[in-house]
């Protein structure tokens, strides 16, 4: 087992990575004295992993919430429907509330540890590689709303994320790739070593193996906890993890939540980060290039949908959280491992990387 520590002063927590961590109650015991549990999962992740999680939490689970699979429901009226649920099986402020699943359990339950009865604890249990090396980690809770992504949230940090590597034995691989995105974007910000690895052990990550994969998100939690040791609440730094997510949850908005994976639109709006930052004159060619690349290796879109044209682009990213005194804010790469945040994009440089990067342009 690997650990890791965010550190967030009174509120630091680990980060500890392995196989077979649902088999170790020393991990969530300090968690557990005196105090009941509930469970938020999907139907998809409770019928492979439910059982053990109940084993290891024994006799403090007071209920279990399991939602429908999808993007689709993480909204406000599932958050409703979980918050009645602990109250019919009347968990108190000191519950714990434990998600188990992917970025979307992870999103809504954390949503819900930091609004129920004014914020309960919560832990992270992260079933497929995008939450195991992005949302399970930093804090970050929310529910979307139908102009945009994550746009009802709060920042709650969980007590521990517990990631149990053998969960990514039966990941589909459509979402398992989808997850890769997230990996390989830390090298592409900041981590320029590290995307040099990702691009040479990029077979051996896709055929699963335990030990690249381990390396993997080891590396890419790092990435993440120590930009949110340094800026928890995104006032600057932590800004450069949305690097092709301006781009991406305009696509997600567009299509509707749930056709395209998380991890896909971000592929594909890294793609159109890149092109925009060879535009301005700031990324070489050839590198744009080593980007589309790479993501097109890992079997990720490298397009944005040909449903949709720039002109509802711009109005999507026009909702988009890191916009500023009503201006879009972007990151771009000034090289492989430099990202930088910037709003000082003409509009027409943009249009035509909207029209560029578009499936069919």
């Amino acid at each position: 087992m690997r650990t890791l520590t965010v550190e967030l002063g009174s509120r630091s927590y680990p980060i500890h990575i392995g196989s077979g961590l649902y088999a170790r109650p020393d991990l969530v015991a300090p968690y557990l004295a005196g105090r009941g549990t509930a469970i938020v999962t999907n139907a998809t992740v409770g019928a492979l992993y439910l059982p053990r999680v109940r084993t290891l939490l024994g006799a403090t689970v007071r209920t279990e919430v399991t939602l429908p699979d999808g993007e689709q429901h993480k909204t406000l009226a599932t958050v409703e429907r979980i918050v009645g649920e602990l109250l019919a099986a009347r968990c108190d402020r000191n519950t714990l509330l434990v998600a188990l699943g992917g970025g979307v359990v992870g999103d809504i339950g954390g949503f819900v540890a930091a609004c129920y009865q004014r914020g309960i604890d919560f832990l992270q249990l992260p079933t497929t590689l995008l939450a195991q090396v992005d949302s399970s980690v930093g804090g970050k809770t929310g529910v979307n709303h139908v102009l945009g992504k994550n746009m009802i949230g709060a920042f709650h940090q969980p007590r521990a994320v517990i990631i149990d590597t053998d969960t990514l034995r039966t990941l589909p691989e459509r979402e398992f790739r989808a997850g890769l995105a997230e990996v390989i974007k830390y090298g592409l910000i900041r981590d320029a070593e590290f995307f040099d690895w990702c691009e040479r052990h990029l077979s051996g990550l896709l055929a699963r193996d335990a030990d690249a994969l381990a390396f993997a998100i080891e590396r890419s939690c790092r990435n993440k906890a120590e930009i949110v040791a340094l800026d928890e609440r995104e006032s600057g730094l932590r800004a450069l993890l949305n690097f092709g997510h301006t781009f991406g949850h305009a696509v997600e908005a567009g299509v509707g939540y749930g056709e395209w994976l998380h991890g896909e639109a971000v592929a594909a709006g890294m793609v159109a980060a890149a092109e925009l930052s060879c535009r301005l004159g700031w990324l070489k060619r050839e590198e744009y290039e080593r980007v589309e690349r790479v993501l097109a290796a890992a079997g990720l879109p490298t397009r944005l949908p040909a449903a949709l044209e720039p002109a509802r682009m711009r109005a999507l990213m026009a909702v988009d959280k890191k916009a500023a005194a009503g201006r879009v804010r972007f990151v771009l790469l000034r090289g492989i491992g430099d990202a930088v945040v910037t709003a000082d994009v003409p509009d027409g440089q943009l249009d035509r990387t909207l029209a560029a990067c578009r499936a069919g342009g």
